[in-house]
């Protein structure tokens, strides 16, 4: 870690311990591993720049009955050197949002006065974070700057009618609360533009932090396995990838799935029609990791004509191009231009435009492909990793409780709406 001592921060989110992360998750109809991974990222990256850090948390989880469990309690913890509050709540519609945004005022009004961090940040669009971490703020002076992962408002496939309305006013409490923020970190410049207009901000699309080394089994039959790993819905392209996959002809080929989402029962279907392709599975990223370096081709079939995908940058590219194999991507607009030359790009987003893509990919010469995801994983260890990503927020952390120390700065930022 770095001995330069910058921005004190407190972080308010979703890093909580790997084993408070697993028994919430036993119950839940998703995977938050993604979450949990990007929430460990910030916290070791602004760690490794010099920032301390201390952290006010909950689970990622679905609201009942996406997730059977209905109470979740406070408790301290540690981990990695971090120290950290788990925040109760009750995991009910409506309810949560309440007792969410309690116990965060309770524990984070103990924090800031005991640790007096310069700056709250604030992961995700959550409303009760921040609109707890503007009321701290208003008292404690300090810079509220939130991490912007997905558009407010975003509805999941399956939501009842309440839940949708609960959205809805979530994502109308969010707005209002960014323009009252220092700044904002976002996974994409449209998120930053078109939800805190006029606010700085840092683009960062994501950080790579290296997975457990665990050895991965040696392929069925020796195929070449075609690899898939995320949301398994309709959204994400999953089902335009089955159908591509099929057009390619050869015994040799295997498509592997892993992930959780509401294609499953369909994808299980699939696999008793077509025997090259697998039942999809569920997989700790310690395990993942092997399976994705081991793969002949790494797919990101995600379409592009949905609302949300300017505001989106799939972690899973980062995660891809690590592993050293060849990826094929859908022409996301929120794929910065600097990956681009590490990437396989489909022509159209539909089923025959993937199909040429995979093609494309498995007939490779050798020497290409190996210079190909040499340069790619490189890309990636060398500017996406937590120290350098660490390093850019915080710079602009530093530059945010700069501005914010003089006292015309500190009315715009805890109480203009401009």
């Amino acid at each position: 870690m770095s001995t330069e001592q910058n921005s004190r921060i407190a972080l308010l989110g979703f890093t909580v311990p790997d084993d408070a992360l697993a028994r919430a998750l036993a119950t839940d109809v998703l995977d938050a591993t993604q979450t949990h991974t990007f929430a460990w990222g910030l916290t070791h990256g602004l760690r490794e720049a010099g920032c301390p850090v201390w952290l006010l948390s909950v689970p990622p989880v679905s609201t009942y009955p996406g997730n059977r469990r209905i109470r979740f309690s406070a408790a301290g913890f540690q981990q990695d050197g971090v120290e950290g509050q788990l925040l109760g709540f009750v995991n009910l519609p409506v309810v949560k949002f309440v007792t969410r945004l309690a116990s965060a005022l309770w524990h984070g009004r103990r924090v800031l006065r005991r640790r007096r961090p310069d700056v709250l940040l604030v992961h995700g669009v959550h409303a009760p974070f921040l609109w707890c971490g503007l009321l701290l703020a208003r008292r404690h002076r300090i810079a509220v700057v939130p991490v912007l992962t997905d558009p407010p408002g975003l509805a999941q496939p399956g939501d009842p009618t309440v839940v949708r309305l609960v959205r809805r006013v979530n994502a109308a409490l969010v707005c209002a609360a960014l323009r009252r923020c220092a700044g904002v970190i976002a996974l994409t410049r449209p998120l930053a533009e078109d939800f805190a207009p006029g606010r700085p901000h840092l683009i960062m699309e994501g950080i790579f932090t290296p997975p457990a080394a665990v050895a991965a089994p040696p392929a069925a039959d020796g195929r070449r396995e075609i690899v898939y790993a995320g949301r398994l819905s309709r959204a994400y392209g999953v089902d335009r990838l089955v159908e591509a996959f099929r057009a390619l002809p050869g015994q040799e080929l295997a498509l592997r799935l892993y992930g959780r989402g509401d294609l499953e029962p369909w994808l299980r279907e699939q696999a008793v029609r077509d025997p090259r392709i697998a039942e999809p599975e569920l997989l700790e990223r310690a395990h993942l990791a092997p399976r994705l370096a081991r793969a002949a081709v790494l797919v990101n079939p995600r379409p592009v004509d949905q609302d949300f995908v300017p505001y989106s940058f799939p972690s899973k590219i980062i995660e891809y191009l690590a592993a050293g194999t060849p990826v094929v991507t859908t022409r996301l607009p929120g794929i910065p231009d600097d990956y681009r030359p590490y990437l396989i790009l489909a022509d159209t987003d539909d089923a025959a435009g993937l199909t040429a893509a995979m093609r494309r990919a498995l007939e490779l010469a050798p020497e290409r492909a190996t210079a190909l995801t040499a340069a790619g994983r490189s890309f990636v260890t060398e500017t996406r990793d937590r120290r350098a990503q660490g390093r850019r927020m915080a710079a602009f952390l530093d530059s945010l409780t700069r501005r914010s120390a003089r006292p015309d700065r500190l009315v715009d930022v805890l109480g203009a709406d401009r």
